[in-house]
């Protein structure tokens, strides 16, 4: 085999390729992350850690300082305005983590580059690599500044637009929704914060007549917003964030919005990789599947692949399994957060009998038990 300047490259500095660098830090492998960006972004869309992610993740040293860096909710509920349709217990999980942690991507990334320097590691930034081409058995990556990076394995980290997927002529089908998606973070009236209409350990999603809309409480009284909207602003003020806010959140105490850290839009895709492996071009994260926002899934299916990335690289007879294994994973998962948009997102008309469906159904089903299980993670340990 000749020789390469490194066993692994890791194309994208996320979450995803973070925690594949912390996890092969942590094996002695080889490997090298580079990262087109001068630094990481301080604003992100995901803010949601789920139990399984953090199970993989403690033996990384990674799960205790995020922990103490986020908001444990115990519960998800669904609600028509103030009127709970169906409530998703997480604490009675068989788990050291029954709760979800609200903690924004943006920590996520710190906690995990602190743990991945602690190992003696790095970030190459900003080296955006411009080319791939595939040698035999290993690859080559050409960066902007035209250096060249050789490597047994190439792994692609770099999203849903991804150079490595595109180089490897891997298809990437689905289709993207119709609505577009209001995402933002806020500081709501402290009456609210601390209501039993709004509690502070809780995610709520909101099936209101005029829309969709989740209100999930982050650390230091910051709370996520996040709408489907037909034509969304593309910066949202904090009168676009109210309206929603009085159309679809609580209606027995208003919350009022007293401040904007960060509003954006999005469309939302689903999309899976046909495959996940070519040759030397690996896959993990967003450059292999990209899902709705709903169940906050997205960051959570890309660092669970990272780590069982890592342990098959770590034995490369193995490296066949991690397809084998996580791509079921992603297509269930694209499917659960598909049901649970289209239920969120369909006709005006149909939306009072689908709330009546959702309450007789978190009480006369096993449901929320089901939903417990899926959105933590738990149902995909292998």
């Amino acid at each position: 085999m000749p020789q390469t300047d490194t066993d692994v490259l890791i194309v994208g500095a996320g979450p995803t390729g973070l925690t594949l660098a912390v996890a092969l830090a942590t094996q002695g492998i080889n490997y090298r992350i580079v990262d087109g960006l001068a630094e990481g972004a301080n604003t992100s869309r995901a803010a949601v850690v789920h139990a399984r992610t953090l199970e993989v993740l403690a033996p990384l040293g990674v799960a205790e300082p995020l922990i103490d860096l986020g908001n444990p909710a115990a519960r998800f509920s669904v609600r028509d305005r103030d009127r709970v349709l169906m409530t998703i217990d997480f604490t009675g999980l068989p788990t050291p983590y029954p709760y979800t942690l609200m903690v924004s991507q943006a920590t996520t990334e710190a906690v995990l580059l602190h743990r991945l320097k602690e190992l003696g590691g790095e970030v190459e930034r900003p080296r955006r690599v411009t080319g791939l081409t595939r040698e035999g058995d290993t690859a080559a990556a050409v960066l902007e500044d035209g250096s060249r990076i050789t490597a047994r394995w190439v792994v692609g980290a770099d999203g849903m637009h991804s150079k490595v997927r595109e180089a490897a002529g891997i298809p990437f089908t689905g289709a993207a929704y119709e609505e577009s998606f209001i995402l933002a973070d806020v500081r709501i009236s402290a009456d609210v914060r601390t209501s039993t209409d709004t509690p502070a350990d809780e995610v709520i999603l909101y099936f209101a007549p005029a829309g969709m809309l989740v209100l999930a409480p982050l650390p230091g009284g910051v709370h996520r917003v996040v709408a489907t909207v037909d034509r969304a602003p593309e910066h949202p003020s904090v009168g676009d964030v109210q309206s929603l806010l009085d159309a679809r959140g609580p209606s027995r105490r208003r919350a009022v919005v007293e401040d904007l850290v960060w509003g954006s839009r999005f469309r939302v895709h689903h999309r899976i990789a046909s495959h996940y492996r070519e040759g030397p071009f690996l896959l993990a994260g967003d450059a292999a599947h990209v899902h709705s926002p709903a169940g906050g899934q997205g960051m959570n299916t890309g660092i669970q692949d990272a780590v069982a990335l890592a342990e098959a690289l770590a034995t490369p007879d193995a490296i066949g399994r991690y397809e084998e294994t996580r791509r079921p994973v992603a297509a269930d998962v694209i499917r659960t957060a598909d049901r649970l948009t289209r239920l969120a997102t369909m006709p005006s008309w149909r939306r009072p009998m689908r709330n009546a469906a959702l309450t007789l159904a978190g009480l006369a089903t096993p449901m929320p038990r089901v939903l417990a299980r899926r959105l933590s993670g738990i149902a995909y340990r292998l």
